[in-house]
């Protein structure tokens, strides 16, 4: 396993980490938490030391699955965590003020039950779970990121960057406001690379870059064909003409495979990791065998400036949540 500096935050972190959502149990069908604990016992033993999740994870369970394996480990484990927006509307209205989203007692109170749910006393990297720039200004969020650092309670602040529009992020980079950024990032989307990337980089924002496989597209597993359990978020994801079109789009990357990412997954990987703002990448694992597939990625081989220019042709300009 490799490791990155993760911005100004005086952290290194594993380039690989671990992304939770999928543990939690409620929108992700299939999980189950035994081979989850699996999972994340194996992550670590391969060198993982991040871990994203978030406290609307199966309302609290994937935090709470981390905070008992972190109690059976006694290496040097990093945990970000998230706070659902209080109004339940996902992602930000840019005409919705803050204080019916992020008020201070709120952001407060959240961060509270993710420590009692983790059974840690201080969280690694605290998140917004949604975001717009229409927030800056509007403090009760910012003051109470502030409390919550001066009494330990959290190391670093962030944002996770609503998904397809980090735009809309831009001004919290350059202004200062936040050490850390979550933003979607894969083959598919490529956009943070246009301003949102060389924000960070100029600031020394640490960058978690989420869904590499673009909710399991860029694996190379989901057909026209492919069918996910009634109550998987999925379905919605991959709705209409999606799953033939994912599939048309990933059949035309196959040709790129070879002595650089012999499959999909890993070329999906290396592509993230081969941003120099990319502090480091969170895809969602449930089992042994998708861990180690996954941290065998980390070998310090980026990809080439040809391939990766190959690459750029196939950004897919789309909202899959429209």
């Amino acid at each position: 396993m490799r490791y990155r500096k993760f911005g100004n935050t005086g952290l290194t972190v594993s380039e690989i980490g671990f992304g939770a959502w999928g543990i939690g149990g409620e929108m992700w069908q299939g999980a189950d938490d035994s081979e989850s604990l699996q999972a994340l016992h194996a992550a670590i033993d391969e060198g993982v030391t991040f871990i994203d999740t978030a406290l609307a994870y199966g309302d609290g369970h994937s935090e709470k699955l981390i905070g008992k394996v972190l109690k059976e480990r006694d290496e040097d484990i990093f945990v970000a965590t998230k706070i659902p927006p209080r109004n339940d509307r996902w992602p930000a209205h840019p005409d919705i003020p803050v204080e019916e989203v992020y008020p201070h007692d709120y952001v407060i109170e959240c961060t509270e039950r993710s420590l009692r749910n983790l059974g840690v006393d201080r969280i690694d990297v605290q998140q917004l779970h949604v975001w717009h720039d229409n927030f800056i200004g509007q403090n009760g969020w910012l003051d109470a990121a502030a409390k919550l650092k001066k009494e330990e309670k959290i190391r670093t602040f962030g944002i996770s960057v609503n998904d397809h529009e980090p735009h809309n992020a831009v001004r919290a980079v350059e202004e200062g406001l936040v050490d850390t950024v979550q933003v979607i990032y894969n083959i598919f989307d490529q956009s943070p690379e246009e301003d949102f990337f060389p924000a960070c980089m100029k600031k020394n924002v640490g960058v978690i870059a989420r869904v590499p496989f673009d909710e399991g597209a860029l694996t190379g597993r989901v057909t026209p064909e492919t069918t996910f359990p009634q109550r998987d978020w999925r379905n919605r994801y991959f709705r209409g003409d999606r799953k033939k079109k994912v599939w048309e789009r990933v059949k035309k990357l196959e040709p790129l495979l070879g002595d650089e990412a012999a499959t999909l997954p890993e070329l999906a990987l290396r592509f993230c990791l081969s941003h120099p703002a990319v502090s480091t990448v969170i895809p969602g694992m449930r089992t042994v065998k998708n861990v180690r597939a996954n941290c065998a990625v980390s070998d310090g081989r980026l990809l080439p400036d040809e391939l990766r220019s190959e690459l750029k042709k196939h950004r897919w300009q789309r909202n899959f949540y429209e």
